[in-house]
């Protein structure tokens, strides 16, 4: 994948099911279409907003697929696919169909803690496995492990195909080291819509966002105005979408964003599945209330 291509805003697009929980294909495929028309710079499918831990392998084919031919050329596709074992997980990258996917996303192994060592070992073994680029994905609040900026730079000048890292670890300082060091083709993105204009500034260049499967034209604008170094500009979109990133939070991811694309009538049902359960009415109602300050503006 030409890394150049994430630069912007990519969309971690959520997997829509029907009212018996199924994948709603069609809701899918008018989802990744409205994405690449808003200006989404590429879409990241089956990652933790696409609910990707209860998504069986089946399904997973099928929904790359539907995203496939929504997409039909017009940005490049990343694939979520990350694991605990990684023997497992090279197995599973190897099988996969990975026609017209640019890159994997793969989050930092999870539950076991691993130690920094391990942590570099595994990801140098799946880049070791594949031709595919891989994106790191350090998300610590979730993995209960954090990539250190030590470790990300390790495999940032040990492994070519490892092209860069989503940082959800919300230290702009590991950001700032980071970006200080890299070599210069890898590239950095934040994986907090609300932190974005903030690591831009310290040298990212660009989100995997949650809040553009809503507002995909809005927030891809903000993110091109930081990287052109616009930012009081950008500051002002921030200022509008700020309590709606808050509230797709506040009842988990993607909770709060699929209740938004249910509201906006992007998804014809707010199905998640369990253990994740809908935002519950009293979050509805704050999203219902953001929306319209939002949209009147």
């Amino acid at each position: 994948m030409d890394r150049a291509q994430l630069r912007g805003m990519g969309v971690a697009l959520i997997t829509p099911f029907d009212e018996k929980g199924e994948v709603d294909h069609e809701s899918l495929r008018l989802l990744a279409d409205y994405q690449v028309a808003g200006g989404a710079d590429y879409i990241v499918a089956l990652g933790t907003t696409g609910e990707s831990p209860t998504i069986e392998e089946a399904e997973r084919s099928a929904i790359l697929q539907t995203v496939r031919e929504a997409v039909a050329g017009r940005c490049p596709i990343i694939v979520g696919a990350g694991g605990n074992y990684t023997e497992r997980l090279v197995n599973r990258i190897q099988a996969m169909d990975k026609t017209g996917v640019d890159a994997i996303l793969s989050v930092a192994p999870y539950y076991n803690k691993p130690t920094q060592e391990g942590i570099y070992r595994h990801y140098r073994t799946l880049a070791e496995s594949t031709d595919t680029s891989i994106i790191l994905y350090n998300v610590p609040g979730r993995t209960g492990v954090n990539i250190k900026s030590e470790t990300t730079l390790r495999l940032a000048t040990d492994c070519p195909n490892i092209i860069g890292i989503k940082e959800a670890s919300g230290n702009v300082d590991q950001v700032r080291a980071i970006v200080l060091e890299k070599p210069d083709p890898f590239i950095v993105l934040s994986g907090d819509d609300h932190l974005s204009l903030s690591f831009i500034k310290e040298g990212a260049e660009g989100v995997i966002s949650v809040i553009g499967n809503a507002y995909p034209e809005l927030f891809s604008r903000l993110i091109h105005l930081c990287l052109e170094n616009r930012f009081e500009e950008a500051e002002t979109i921030q200022q509008r979408l700020e309590g709606m990133c808050y509230l797709m939070f506040v009842d988990g991811n993607p909770a709060g964003i699929k209740e938004l694309l249910y509201q906006k009538g992007l998804i014809r049902h707010n199905i998640l599945r369990l253990p994740l359960v809908s935002a519950s009415d009293s979050t509805s109602t704050l999203i219902a209330r953001v929306r319209n300050q939002i949209e009147q503006r």
